[in-house]
Order: C-alpha cells, then sequence, then structure tokens
C-alpha cells in the first residue's frame, strides 16, 4: 500500500510478523520454528541401553534417560515412543549385540555339549569385559521389576533360551550322542542357571577366570559318549 506522500506503507501482517518474537530473519529463514535438535538415533540408543542395562528397568527414568541421551522428553518420545517401547528396543538390540553369543553357539556348535560349553565359557567373557556393565541386561534389568509385561517379556526371553537347550539336548539324546536316559529339562534349566548366577556373580566382582573355573565345574556333569553301559 502506498501512503499520501508517496512512501510505500507497510500491510498490517507484516508489521505483525517483524514484531513477533522469534520472527524468522535473514539468519534462519526457511527453519521452521520449533525444530527440535536433531541427535544421531542409534548414539541415543546405546546409552539408553547401558543406562537400563546398568540400573534396570524400574530405577531408570524417563529424566535419567534424557539426561544420558542427551536429548529431550519430547524428542525421545517421537523417536522411540514410551520408556517401555524404548526398552523393548535396546533388549532387541542387546539380543544381537552383547548377547548374541547364546544363539550364534547354538547355530554353529554341532553338539548340545559343545554349544553350552561355549556359551558359558563366552558368558564369562562377556559378563566381565570392561566398557560396559557387567553381567547380562536380560537378566538384571528384571531384578526389583514391578511392571507385570516387562518382567513377563524378560522371563520369555531367559525360558526361551532354556528351551533352545533342552531342543538341542533332546536331538542329541536321539543322535546317540547322549545317552538316552538323559534328563533333557533339568540339563536345560542347569544350563539356564548357571548363566543366570553367572551375570549375578559378575555383578559382584567375580572375574573372568573365576566365571571360567564355574563353567569347567558346570561341563564336568555332562555325559561324554552315547553309550548306555547301566
Amino acid at each position: 500500500m502506498v501512503n499520501d506522500d508517496g512512501t510505500t506503507r507497510a500491510e498490517p501482517h507484516e508489521t505483525a510478523q517483524a514484531e513477533r518474537p522469534g520472527a524468522a530473519t535473514g539468519k534462519d529463514k526457511g527453519r521452521p520454528r520449533g525444530r527440535p535438535r536433531s541427535f544421531d538415533r542409534e548414539t541415543a540408543l546405546e546409552k539408553a541401553l547401558l543406562a537400563f542395562w546398568e540400573h534396570g528397568y524400574e530405577a531408570t527414568s524417563v529424566s535419567g534417560l534424557t539426561r544420558v541421551m542427551d536429548i529431550g522428553a519430547p524428542s525421545l518420545y517421537a523417536a522411540f515412543g514410551d520408556k517401555r517401547s524404548l526398552f523393548e528396543e535396546v533388549v532387541r538390540v542387546y539380543g544381537a549385540t552383547y548377547g548374541s553369543f547364546t544363539d550364534r553357539a547354538l547355530a554353529e556348535e554341532p553338539t548340545a555339549r559343545a554349544a553350552v560349553e561355549r556359551v558359558l565359557r563366552e558368558a564369562a567373557a562377556a559378563y566381565t569385559e570392561p566398557g560396559h556393565p557387567h553381567g547380562c541386561l536380560v537378566v538384571h534389568a528384571a531384578a526389583n521389576c514391578s511392571t507385570p509385561e516387562v518382567e513377563q517379556s524378560l522371563r520369555d526371553r531367559r525360558n526361551a533360551d532354556i528351551a533352545a537347550f533342552e531342543s538341542r539336548i533332546r536331538a542329541d539324546v536321539a543322535a546317540g550322542a547322549l545317552p538316552p536316559v538323559t534328563d533333557a529339562a533339568a540339563l536345560a534349566r542347569h544350563t539356564g542357571v548357571m548363566i543366570q548366577g553367572m551375570s549375578q556373580q559378575a555383578r559382584d566382582g567375580a572375574s573372568r577366570e573365576e566365571l571360567e573355573a564355574v563353567a569347567e565345574i558346570a561341563m564336568s556333569i555332562w555325559p561324554r559318549t552315547g553309550t548306555h553301559t547301566g
């Protein structure tokens, strides 16, 4: 619009835009207002994993997560959902990385005995490795957990491992690699007890060498031949 003296008069909406707090300037023109600070999702997820691993599910708060992940709560919810959803993703990542040695051993070793021996040996190393919390996240995160869905999910994961051991043991019995009198369920449960116990011992300060010695004793009860002499 033009004034009486020939100068250009600003439109009302242009004046309001210029006076609005946070109005776009030449420096930030084109950047949406309120845009959240960007972050690396994988890095943030790894930090959340370490927090849950160290403190467990229940003791890890959203405010604690935003602090260690170095993001705001809105960014956390937008990227990961709520705390439980974030934890479920953390557990999946843990199973594919730090905790993957069990699945690898079961897939790669020719017998149940060889697989369990490898699992216990690698657990002794993984549970005491420097640079991250000791023990197993799936075991420790369940401690003092008062959220039934989370507690059940972790229990299901631990029981799935025991079921996988039992399946391999039964297959070896059928193939004659273990005696027909082998109690597959009890032997698989014994393996689960050893793994979970080693996790807690690592949290309590046991060394790799000490846990390897325990693993060697645990394996001494396994039958070494399929020949039944009874």
